[in-house]
């Protein structure tokens, strides 16, 4: 009786929590007051037009425009758009605001006065800035080589990646600045290791059980599922389960809350690990059949292997101390990965085996086009009943049915066996699933307590909430795990999302209905102007020259950046070669390494180009400066990158200002100054956008035009509804799929090899990939350590910096350092600011909304204080990437506030880089008259001028919709 009526309660709760963030939002962005506008009277026409917002550059959420009499009016949620169930934030609406904006980059522009000082902007042509820019690069790469040109990039807006991929290919350079670096990266590489890249993402659009948010506030934004479908799953769930420091809009009404220490996500989740594995919540079948759980390790063993692929297709030489049949007889195949079969012998059903002495030993045979147990025959996949048509507007997918070993056996998960080498050694061999067992014991509950400051049954509860299916009948889990940027932000970012996968997946939720299911799969190409359709990928041997390799060796193999803090450094040392010039398209530099020392390194370079919209801080050190196309302004194909299933495109609704030109149209006129083709066409080697668009959608024989008609015509699509054997199939690892990656149709069954793109052909508990690069650092299984700037880490400092800072959280309005000059943005959130606990402020003497210095010995920046239950005592809570549009000085104000002048240029992640950008020491201070400069708290020039930090600041005024000129 008391369970239900506390279940009645929490929907109650539930509902008016979701309808209180409805009613937010919906607040946010009518824009009354300074944003108030008058719309003119209709004079011609009215029509409305089906996109694709982008204002956030993360989730594809399905828009209408009204266009009248040729100007956007108004931006409304798309019934159709299933994905984000026809909703759209404050930064969609405000997105009126940027497209109509004042200060909008119209023309090429080049700087006349030297860097560090005002640019001294002057317009220039097209032609010149082409002219310029092909010179400057080639003359470069041919003087210092490709690798001496770089690439920077940020958010993944689609068509201004270009910096991923092909200004490398133009430059052939194995150099790039990535956000992507500390940005949903790590959860890419370290799934690209261990199963599938991307497979981070969770299909949270098909309704998981029991939904998980972990390290993030997805209600806000994020990159897979986001908005009003995460506050509906989260009321809908049987339960939800909200892991962060901080108590979010969702955590209120969540079942379980983990307020855990900043820092400290990779020990909950093994111990979360090891809940599961002592009470065996696992899926059993899944573990022997599907992960090298089984498989054999011996520490006194010479690692050896095979020749293996890198990210890009490359090849490079796997070696491993896993128990191979090339270790035990001359002449073995060390494709065959041996496990200690439990069976072998136990009756004439169970013979011995004839691989040594002991009869007990099989294998796997991972050679690409095998992929099979010893004495197994490929089967023809059979199907449960089709998922549950969970979502509205969504079609049902069908679920793979498992497979089972035949011949029957039961490769050990446990145990110590004693196996004769063919150098005549006895030696121990061991099941990668024990050293799993044996490492997440060292995280169990009441040890992890300590650590994360998480009451020990709290966390087995939440554990056991999280695995024990509710629906055993289904065969499967009760959802993946929503794990966001909280946990790649760190030195134990790889680690934090080897353990997140481990657990995700071995409990049922690997490619499952409302499990991790990547990226979708789609036969569209998404991604116009990504890569050259006509110039390879830079060679071998310049990836071996990625700056940053030398410490992290595999960025060599992962190949997707360099390593940006290393990058800005050889920017000023010229170590280990110089790096001299570059672009940047979407990225900046105030979203890794210290802002600081990345704004001098900057100075350094020869020549730097800026595509932006806006005159934004890093494009003051820029030689040219490059008009972009705002999302409102562009016609562009898209598919899901996340989970959602859904195809659809980004279709213009008005025209761009002045000369601003598609970030596709740019890159593609690079190409063409830098004499070199992109496209495939001999004919016509120098394409627009409109043709890139066209090639895009030639994979499904159709037309941009004819796509796009069609999308205004029937609205989204449902990939698994198109494309049933790729998307619309769950566990693609038993059909062949997962690694044949192949489209509308199904391919013979030859090439439909069962299993997962990596060396062993298995989910790796244990990384082989990692073993291969870093042989003696022993990170194979995740593994978890105090991050190197804590009270813990670094008591000598715990004295002079007593507060624990994290930052990076989401805020309605803004996206990263994006939308701080739009009039409704800022109105509602006009300063940075800092989360204090009420106890911290009254011992420190600060009060609500006071100026506050933050300082670490690397820098120190000013916020408001935001006196806050919701974090812990002894924890501040920091807002990221904040600069002042209204500061016309060099740099743009981003020296008041940008949170990472306080962190260390040289704490990074050991494997990917992911520099250390929350869980640090910092000293938190009133700022008063007498310790600040120019005697004014308040952020401000030498002569006076404040940054705007109140909404009725008139100047907010100067930045309302400017809706006539914009042709000139």
């Amino acid at each position: 009786m008391l369970d239900k009526a506390k279940l009645t309660r929490r929907s109650f709760a539930k509902l008016s929590a979701s309808m209180a963030v409805a009613g937010l939002v919906g607040g946010a962005v009518r824009g009354e007051a300074l944003a108030a506008v008058e719309e003119p009277e209709s004079r011609e026409k009215v029509e409305r037009i089906r996109t694709c917002c982008r204002g956030c550059g993360k989730m594809e959420c399905g828009v209408w425009v009204t266009v009248r009499d040729g100007r956007a009016v108004a931006i409304e949620g798309d019934e159709s758009s299933f994905q984000s169930m026809a909703n759209c934030c404050s930064k969609s609406k405000a997105s009126l605001q940027a497209a109509y904006h004042p200060d909008r980059l119209r023309y090429p522009m080049k700087r006349t006065n030297p860097k560090g000082e005002d640019p001294g902007w002057v317009r220039i042509t097209w032609d010149e800035a082409f002219a310029t820019m092909g010179e400057k690069f080639n003359d470069v790469k041919e003087r210092y080589g490709g690798e001496s040109l770089f690439a920077m990039l940020g958010t993944s807006r689609v068509w201004s990646m270009a910096g991923a991929m092909a200004f490398r290919q133009l430059f052939n350079t194995p150099n790039n600045i990535a956000a992507f670096e500390i940005c949903k990266g790590p959860r890419h590489m370290a799934t690209m290791m261990i199963s599938e890249m991307a497979f981070s993402w969770q299909a949270i659009v098909e309704h998981p059980r029991v939904y998980v948010q972990w390290g993030g506030a997805s209600e806000i934004s994020n990159y897979d599922d986001s908005g009003r479908m995460t506050v509906d799953v989260a009321k809908s769930a049987d339960y939800h389960i909200v892991v962060d420091p901080r108590t979010t809009n969702l955590s209120t009404n969540a079942d379980i809350h983990l307020a855990l220490r900043p820092g400290t996500d990779g020990a909950m989740a093994l111990s979360w690990l090891d809940v599961v594995i002592e009470e065996k919540l696992y899926d059993d079948l899944y573990v022997r059949r599907w992960t090298n759980g089984p498989f054999l390790v011996v520490e006194d063993l010479e690692a050896s292997g095979f020749e293996s692929f890198t990210n890009l297709g490359d090849t490079y030489e796997m070696k491993t101390r896993l128990l191979k049949e090339s270790d035990l007889k001359e002449g073995g195949d060390p494709h065959r990965f041996m496990v200690w079969d439990e069976l072998a012998g136990k009756d004439a059903a169970h013979p011995l085996h004839g691989n040594d002495e002991t009869g007990s030993l099989t294998y796997f045979d991972a050679t690409p086009t095998i992929g099979l147990w010893e004495g197994e025959q490929w089967r023809e996949p059979e199907w449960e009943e089709q998922s549950e048509n969970i979502a509205p507007g969504t079609a049902p997918g069908r679920v793979t049915k498992p497979s089972q070993f035949d011949p029957d056996i039961a490769p050990a998960l446990y145990g110590e066996y004693e196996v004769t080498l063919k150098d005549g050694r006895v030696v121990k061999a061991i099941p990668v699933w024990q050293k799993l067992a044996e490492r997440c014991a060292q995280y169990a509950p009441d040890k992890a307590a300590e650590i994360c400051g998480v009451d020990a049954d709290l966390i087995r509860k939440a554990a056991r909430l999280y695995a024990t299916r509710l629906d055993p009948n289904t065969g499967y889990g009760n959802g993946g795990i929503q794990y966001m940027l909280a946990v790649e932000h760190g030195t134990n970012a790889i680690q934090n999302c080897h353990a997140l996968a481990l657990l995700a997946d071995c409990t049922g939720n690997f490619d499952t209905p409302g499990g991790m299911r990547g990226p979708t799969q789609a036969v569209i190409d998404g991604d116009p102007g990504l890569r050259s359709w006509a110039l390879p990928f830079p060679p071998k041997e310049q990836w071996e020259k990625v700056i940053g390799s030398q410490d992290l060796p595999l960025l060599k193999w992962w190949r997707m950046w360099g390593h940006a803090n290393a990058e800005y450094k050889a920017m000023v040392t010229g170590e280990p070669y110089p790096l001299v010039a570059g672009i940047n398209m979407s990225g900046d530099m105030l979203n890794q390494g210290n802002t600081t020392e990345n704004w001098e390194a900057l100075k350094h370079l020869d020549f730097f180009v800026q595509v932006d919209l806006w005159n934004a801080p890093t494009a003051d050190l820029a030689d040219i400066l490059l008009p972009c196309t705002h999302w409102l302004e562009i016609d562009c194909v898209r598919s899901s990158q996340g989970s959602h299933g859904a195809m659809g495109a980004t279709c213009k609704v008005i025209d761009p200002p002045g000369e601003a030109k598609f970030d596709v149209d740019i890159t593609i006129g690079l190409y063409k100054a830098c004499g070199q083709p992109w496209g495939p066409d001999p004919e016509n080697p120098w394409p627009d956008s409109h043709g890139e668009n066209d090639l895009c959608c030639s994979l499904i024989g159709k037309t941009w035009d004819e796509y796009k008609q069609e999308f205004q015509e029937h609205g989204w699509w449902d990939c698994k509804e198109l494309y049933p054997h790729n998307w619309g199939t769950y566990r693609r690892y038993e059909t062949g799929a997962l690694r044949a990656r192949q489209g509308v149709e199904p391919l013979p069954h030859e090439q439909m090899v069962p299993g997962f793109n990596t060396p062993t052909m298995k989910e790796e508990v244990w990384s082989t990939v990692i073993e291969t690069y870093h042989p003696d650092d022993a990170l194979e299984l995740p593994d978890w350590h105090e991050p190197p700037r804590t009270e813990r880490s670094r008591p000598d400092l715990a004295d002079a910096y007593p507060l624990l800072a994290t930052t990076g959280r989401r805020i309605p309005v803004y996206f990263h350092s994006e939308h701080r000059q739009l009039p409704w943005c800022r109105e509602l959130w006009p300063v940075p600011r800092m989360e204090i606990n009420p106890a911290d402020a009254e011992r420190l003497g600060i009060e609500q909304g006071d100026w506050c210095w933050i300082e670490t010995e690397f820098g120190k920046i000013r916020e408001t204080a935001d006196l806050y239950y919701g974090v812990p005592e002894g924890v501040v809570n920091l807002e990221h990437q904040w600069w002042y549009p209204e500061i016309t000085e060099p740099g743009r104000g981003f020296q008041f506030s940008a949170v990472n002048q306080l962190i260390s240029p040289d704490d990074g992640d050991p494997l990917c880089g992911s520099s250390n950008l929350r869980a640090y020491m910092v000293n938190v201070y009133k700022a008063t008259a007498e310790n600040s400069p120019y005697g004014n708290p308040c952020p401000c020039l030498e002569d006076g001028t404040e940054i705007i930090h109140d909404a009725s600041d008139a100047r907010l005024k100067e930045w309302l919709p400017q809706y006539d000129g914009r042709s000139e």
